[in-house]
Parts: structure tokens; C-alpha cells; sequence
């Protein structure tokens, strides 16, 4: 027993002493140096106005990031306002574009101009000559990423022109619309053509591709006004637009639901009966 006491006693005090508290504080700092996370501050990066040299029409680019090697990835929003778009290019390592705000147009070299809106993602291959930009009628965000190859991202290349922007591929495709006629020339061009002109031009072709809502808001809008106004022929093709655009079956039915007590008992009732003749059965 009293060799064991001895033994105790002659243990170093020091060895049972905590850390100081600046010992503390230099491991935590340690610590939190090893996890700190990079962030680049909104307030850090500065838009500016996409060059003349390069676009068409006035385009402003938000950057994101630019690489840092071993990484060759940059990023940027692009928007575009009405008839603005880039020049002809091409991309050594190709390019991904993120549609976020309104929608647009993209064409690839020998090809037809396509439409391109939000929520799309639409894949460029190394280097094909393209152009994207706005509609011209519509503004257009997207997001930019491509990665450098020996240090470049882009090769730019020659003007798109404004017959090239209107295309003849619009033409065409113009002719195959007169061909096969819209719905509100099916409806009503018969009796009515400068309306259905209108509603195709107008109401379709400008105030629904408007940046302010998507087309899935609008579709949820018109179809709640058309049932509270209980106008069960129009609410046929919206509800089936509406299905297109990004609303669910389920969404369209719980709206059904809300607006019975807003719109009346009768007009809901008449929406679900439509609903049950339109939308595809689970």
C-alpha cells in the first residue's frame, strides 16, 4: 500500500494539467481552418454587359466561377433581352446551358433554330458551331458551363445575321403550322380568323411567354379562372396544356378542391367531370 502511494505521489503534476486556454483556441482554430468551406460572396462578383465584339442585342453576364487548376470549369448567368443573341462559336470541350428565366432560341450550325425554355438543359459537343439567345418577343436567363482546354472556353466566330436570326427554317415551319392549324384555328379560324390570328399571335405567342410567370403558373392561373368562371369548353384544352406545362394530376384536383369554396360547389363539380374526360387515369 505504501509503495503504491509513493508511486502516485511521484507521477508529474503536469501530466494530469488541462491545456491552456490558448492551446484551446489555436486546436479549434486548427480545426476550423482545415474545414472552411471556399465562398465566393454575391457582393464579390460584378455583372457586366456582354461585349458588342462577341453579341447581338444587349446581353448582361452574372460570373459564377472561373477555373483554378487542376479545375477547367467556369460558369456564368447569361441574360438576354428581346433579340439579343451570341455570335456563330464553338466550344473546344463543348458547353452545358441551364434555361433558368423565360425561354429562348438555339441553332446549330446547318440546322433549324429550336426553342429552348425554362428548365431545359440542352448539351452542346465539343466543337459545334452554334448560336443561342433571346426569342423576339421574350427575355431569356441561362445558365453557362464550359471548361477550358489549354486555356480557352470558346472560339468566337462570325456575326449571326438577322436573316439568319428569322431563319427560313421559321418559314418552314410557319408552312407546317398553316398545315396543321393550331388550336384556336381549329376552333374558331373558320368563322373568326383574325381572332384565332390573334389569340395564336398575341395571347400564345406573347403574353405566355412573358419571363414574369413559367407556363407552369400561368397553366394553374387560366385553369383556376376558367373554372370559376364555370367555362368547362375552354378548360378542356387548358387542362390539358396545363398537364404539358408541369402541373400534375394531383395539383389540378387539390385545386379543384380549394376553389369550391371560393368559385361554388357547381363549378368545381363541372371542372372534376372535365378533368376525368381530359387527363390520363392514374
Amino acid at each position: 500500500m505504501k509503495t503504491s502511494l509513493l508511486l502516485l505521489l511521484l507521477i508529474p503534476i503536469a501530466s494530469f494539467a488541462e491545456p491552456s486556454s490558448s492551446d484551446r483556441e489555436a486546436s479549434a482554430n486548427q480545426h476550423e481552418q482545415a474545414v472552411a468551406a471556399v465562398i465566393s460572396r454575391s457582393a464579390m462578383r460584378t455583372p457586366y454587359e456582354a461585349p458588342a465584339e462577341h453579341f447581338t442585342g444587349k446581353a448582361h453576364v452574372a460570373p459564377l466561377l472561373s477555373p483554378t487548376a487542376p479545375a477547367r470549369a467556369s460558369a456564368a448567368y447569361v441574360t438576354f433581352t428581346p433579340g439579343a443573341r451570341t455570335d456563330w462559336h464553338t466550344h473546344p470541350l463543348g458547353q452545358t446551358l441551364v434555361v433558368t428565366e423565360g425561354s429562348g432560341l438555339i441553332q446549330f450550325w446547318g440546322g433549324p433554330i429550336q426553342r429552348i425554355e425554362r428548365g431545359d438543359v440542352v448539351t452542346i459537343p465539343p466543337g459545334q458551331k452554334h448560336w443561342h439567345g433571346a426569342s423576339p418577343t421574350a427575355t431569356m436567363t441561362h445558365l453557362a458551363i464550359q471548361e477550358q482546354l489549354e486555356g480557352k472556353s470558346v472560339d468566337w466566330l462570325e456575326k449571326v445575321t438577322d436573316t439568319q436570326y428569322r431563319n427560313v427554317q421559321a418559314q418552314k415551319a410557319s408552312a407546317t403550322t398553316a398545315v396543321q392549324p393550331s388550336r384556336a384555328q381549329q376552333l374558331m379560324g373558320d368563322f373568326a380568323p383574325k381572332l384565332a390570328e390573334l389569340t395564336d399571335s398575341v395571347l400564345f405567342g406573347d403574353i405566355w411567354e412573358r419571363p414574369g410567370l413559367s407556363k407552369r403558373d400561368r397553366s394553374l392561373a387560366t385553369v383556376s379562372a376558367l373554372i370559376a368562371m364555370n367555362r368547362p369548353d375552354q378548360l378542356r384544352s387548358h387542362l390539358a396544356l396545363a398537364i404539358k406545362n408541369g402541373l400534375t394530376r394531383e395539383e389540378l384536383a387539390e385545386a379543384m378542391t380549394h376553389l369550391a369554396f371560393y368559385s361554388g360547389w357547381p363549378s368545381a363539380v363541372s371542372a372534376i367531370s372535365v378533368a376525368k374526360e381530359v387527363l390520363p387515369a392514374k
